[in-house]
């Protein structure tokens, strides 16, 4: 490698000595934890399985840095933190993102350049795109040891804005700015579906289909195992309850309030706010009743929360097949869907989910699945090898900070690829645990 010459910073002094920095250090990293995301990931084979979802069309004799190996460049980069391809400049050089991706460090060849990754993320098809897309859920069902008796997939949209001219970027009043509107699917901590959609749509667009992909899937491999399917008033569309209560789905959405329904819960309401003036504390009542929208095909039941709070009234209303007591369904189970919304910050603030700034739409949905996958090994390092420590609830950007940033010297020899770590660093017991953990599970 070339070793860089700069400058040398001149700092306060310490007493009589000077106080000097450059950029001579050598073979130096900031990012050494990256070697339990390559060992997570040869236990899931996780960019085995990419790689042989996109085809490489080229010449094997002009090849330079194969498919895979750029794949898990980009992949493990958005893990550790580098959003833009253009941080490839300087981390291609990198020795344990060169280590963790399989190149040889002896041989002292940079990672592919930001133009290569360029071409490689603009030539996925809507055929890879696909595949991928099912290695999500593939990754969801390999994590369990037997089928579980129940699951909750949760469905969401959330903005993603853009600030070009990119194709299917329109823009949304809800949001009030140019955007994309993909949609979320996930079970628990689990991803299984990150689809990306213009925003000139209904939320629930394509939401139907993709319910019926995802309960077929998991149904094959589970046959027994009972499904509820969760989400926001967004998701609320007749169609899709009929098909869950003739496929034997749950369901639990959010309903859009109206006057009839504001009708029915008057009686509930008023109880409340009587005994919110005789209290000056907050009230719930909760009640049921049978609605069905002119546009639905029947009447179905939907649950109603009174509630009167010091700032004033509040109600809610939602819509479900389940059998139990109407407060115990809106507390246990609907509202338990807002733990989605930290998965989708992890996604997109965390892993860089937004970054969608290719002009090409399928460019886009690929980038968007690459930080779906760091979010796979990162999630799966996660639930599986840091239960028990202190880690064990921590969000991406933690786990990131204090196990993936960390400094090492790294000595390349015939025979071995030495990390010393940092003396001073402060999980070194936690990080041998898991190491240990990471290295004993069965690839």
């Amino acid at each position: 490698m070339t070793e860089c010459s700069t400058d040398a910073i001149e700092f306060t002094g310490h007493g009589r000595r000077k106080v000097v920095a450059d950029f001579n250090g050598g073979r130096l990293t900031s990012d050494a934890g990256i070697l339990l995301l390559r060992e997570v990931d040869r236990q899931l084979g996780l960019i085995d399985s990419i790689n042989e979802c996109l085809p490489d069309p080229r010449s094997p004799r002009w090849i330079i840095h194969e498919q895979r190996s750029m794949l898990a460049q980009r992949i493990f980069s958005i893990a550790l933190g580098y959003e833009d391809l253009n941080d490839q400049q300087t981390m291609r050089e990198d020795r344990a993102l060169q280590a963790a991706v399989g190149c040889d460090p002896e041989e002292d060849s940079p990672l592919a350049s930001p133009p290569t990754l360029c071409r490689l993320e603009n030539r996925a098809s809507r055929k890879a795109l696909v595949g991928m897309s099912k290695i999500l859920v593939d990754a969801f069902l390999n994590s369990h040891d037997k089928s579980p008796k129940e699951i909750v997939l949760d469905f969401d949209a959330t903005d993603d804005p853009v600030h070009g001219k990119q194709e299917g970027r329109f823009f949304h009043g809800y949001y009030n700015h140019y955007c994309f509107l993909p949609l979320y699917v996930f079970c628990g901590e689990h991803l299984l579906c990150a689809y990306l959609r213009p925003s000139n749509i209904d939320a629930a667009k394509h939401s139907r289909a993709i319910v019926k992909l995802l309960v077929d899937a998991i149904r094959r491999q589970w046959p027994d195992v009972k499904i509820t399917i969760r989400g926001d008033s967004g998701f609320c569309r007749w169609r899709l309850l009929r098909w869950c209560e003739k496929q034997g789905v749950s369901y639990i959405f959010g309903l859009a309030g109206n006057q009839v329904l504001q009708r029915r819960i008057a009686p509930f309401m008023q109880t409340a706010e009587t005994a919110f003036e005789a209290t000056g504390e907050k009230q719930r009542l909760f009640g049921e009743t049978k609605y069905g929208a002119e546009t639905w095909d029947r009447e179905r039941r939907v649950i109603m929360k009174a509630e009167r709070l010091p700032a004033g009234p509040n109600t809610r209303f939602i819509v479900t097949n389940l059998k139990g007591r109407p407060q115990a369904l809106y507390d246990m189970i609907y509202v338990k869907r807002g733990e989605m919304e930290n998965r989708i910050k992890e996604q997109q603030r965390m892993l860089f989910a937004d970054r969608t700034s290719c002009h090409d739409f399928q460019a886009n949905q690929f980038r968007l699945l690459l930080s779906s996958f760091a979010y796979v090994l990162t999630s799966h390092l996660r639930q599986d090898h840091l239960a028990g420590t202190e880690l064990e609830s921590a969000q991406v950007s933690t786990i990131r900070l204090k196990l993936f940033k960390v400094a090492a010297r790294v000595v390349v020899s015939v025979r071995r690829v030495v990390f010393h770590f940092a003396t001073s660093y402060p999980y070194q017991a936690i990080f041998r645990q898991i190491a240990r953990s990471v290295l004993l599970r069965p690839g």
